[in-house]
């Protein structure tokens, strides 16, 4: 989960998520609208008998609140918390497994803000089916094959291992630059991303609101997701003046056309 908001649970009980499959909460910064529904769902988590440790990332300053807040609602939560405190002022990667890495993305707010990039790692090639019946290739192989190897048939005959494979899908990628002003050199660190979300708070008439606030305009989200050259760009977090959010959207096609608006419980294809 990427921040975690008042109502995050209520949501993730109308979209059918599973409580037990998250693990890892990621903060971006310390207002509100990003924080708040958190000590509510550490509460749900103990109540509904969670044995699994939970990690949080978030900026340092959040762990003296958390425990404060632990310490007087809930001693005894049946769980561990993990706390990883994250720099925000410089990039580096907080997490990995076999098949993910997540990077920090250093942003420009008023309080500190990191962004993250998910980036789903290199998988190995598909073996050919085709190949496996032509060949005779028995099941203890293919792990091999995969990994690079050709293979050799009962006569000497080298099948190489290209004939036998096709290749894996191109990885994905997910940036969430959460509450920014506009950073004009920010698509450095999100060349060829498959989908951007950045905030787009104003459009091109609050262009001075949004320098003071630490903003971006919608505009400006899609100079970086053109500069980045990423497969999509997700609109959000929109000021509440525009009773018509489709003047955003308007204005961030005129430079980067496969942008879209988003809204609560909206599901996109990374």
């Amino acid at each position: 989960m990427v921040d975690c908001g008042e109502g995050a649970q209520l949501q993730m009980r109308r979209s059918g998520l599973s409580f037990d499959k998250l693990g890892h909460i990621f903060i971006s910064h310390l207002h509100g609208d990003h924080c708040f529904g958190l000590i509510g769902m550490l509460s749900t988590f103990g109540l509904l008998g969670r044995t699994a440790t939970l990690h949080v990332y978030a900026p340092a300053e959040l762990k003296p609140m958390l425990d404060a807040q632990i310490d007087l609602f809930f001693r005894d939560l049946g769980y561990s918390i993990e706390f990883h405190a994250v720099d925000t002022t410089r990039r580096q990667v907080i997490f990995e497994d076999r098949s993910l890495t997540v990077e920090t993305i250093p942003l420009e707010h008023r309080l500190p803000c990191a962004g993250y990039l998910f980036r789903e790692k290199q998988g190995l090639p598909h073996i050919r089916r085709d190949m496996i019946d032509m060949y005779g290739i028995p099941v203890s192989q293919i792990n091999n094959i995969k990994a690079g190897q050709g293979y050799v048939l009962p006569d000497g005959t080298h099948i190489a291992h290209e004939k036998l494979v096709t290749p894996a899908e191109q990885p994905r990628s997910y940036a969430y630059c959460s509450d920014t002003r506009f950073m004009p050199q920010l698509h450095e660190q999100l060349k060829g991303v498959s989908t951007l979300y950045h905030e787009s708070t104003y459009a091109d008439d609050k262009l001075t609101g949004a320098e003071k606030y630490f903003h971006s305009t919608a505009r400006q989200a899609a100079q970086v997701a053109r500069d980045a050259q990423a497969g999509k760009l997700l609109l959000g977090h929109y000021s509440a003046r525009y009773n018509d959010e489709r003047v955003l959207l308007r204005e961030a096609q005129e430079v980067f056309p496969n942008c879209f608006l988003t809204s609560e419980l909206d599901v996109f294809d990374v």
